[in-house]
């Protein structure tokens, strides 16, 4: 039988949520993201439920967008545009109920962290990071912008300076480089994961969990409200930048495993 895409286990009162698809080094599909929020939905309504930690299998967070489902109807460029709407609206969608959902979410992370899956780990309310983690805004090697409220999120975070770099650069981080940035709560061997992510979900688990949910709600409000408009603008700005010859040619590039040539077109 096939392992679900997603797993849930509920204990002590901590719901884990897994990724589950090695592969792709648990790339977002929408059978993915499907199954991510029918889990989250079922923590959310779960009373017992007071602490979420999502977490990646195979030891990967995430590789970010399916490549492979963005292609799947071909580079013709009204199907890519068409395809590539759905898949931004989609992700869009877990990194707003990430933030909805009023109890806390940790995000454990480990190996890959890309693209998308860096920017839902951001969306979470803390990040633990394993020392071999690797992070990147890789949207640029493919001449696209960031999703699931990439840069709205870092400049949140980091401002706006740190973020023109990330974003624009592209660059390859340590699990220590985005420690200096305050991008994560904490590093720690890959040998102490397991053991810190379940002391902070039990630590949490023990706190009183409608005065965790209020500061939330607060939090979204001081800090995340414009999120929303955020997602929208980048369902607008990628489609225009899936009709560019750049987007075309990093594309290609990728699929062939060469360094793209861009002429900003």
């Amino acid at each position: 039988m096939s392992q679900p895409l997603v797993e849930y286990h509920s204990e002590n009162h901590i719901a884990t949520i897994t990724m589950n698809d090695p592969k792709t080094l648990n790339a977002f599909s929408t059978p993915l993201k499907g199954a991510i929020i029918d889990a989250l939905d079922q923590a959310d309504q779960d009373t017992d439920v007071r602490v979420i930690v999502l977490q990646g299998s195979n030891n990967n967070f995430s590789s970010g967008g399916h490549i492979g489902e963005m292609l799947e109807n071909g580079m013709e460029s009204e199907a890519l545009v068409a395809k590539l709407d759905f898949m931004l609206r989609e992700v869009a969608e877990v990194s707003l109920k990430l933030r909805n959902i009023h109890k806390p979410i940790i995000a454990k992370l480990e190996g890959a962290v890309a693209g998308a899956g860096m920017n839902l780990a951001l969306t979470c309310d803390f990040r633990i990071a394993a020392d071999n983690a690797k992070f990147v805004q890789a949207f640029v090697n493919i001449g696209l912008i960031p999703d699931a409220g990439g840069i709205y999120l870092l400049n949140q975070l980091i401002g706006a300076a740190k973020t023109t770099e990330l974003v624009m650069l592209g660059d390859k981080l340590t699990s220590d480089d985005v420690a200096r940035l305050n991008l994560v709560n904490s590093v720690v061997s890959k040998d102490e994961l397991d053991a810190s992510v379940l002391a902070l979900a039990t630590r949490l688990s023990n706190l009183p969990g409608k005065a965790l949910a209020s500061m939330k709600h607060m939090i979204n409000v001081h800090a995340f409200a414009g999120l929303n408009e955020a997602l929208d603008m980048e369902v607008d700005q990628q489609t225009m930048m899936a009709k560019t010859a750049d987007f075309a040619e990093g594309i290609t590039a990728f699929m062939e495993k060469r360094k793209p040539v861009y002429q900003g077109k």
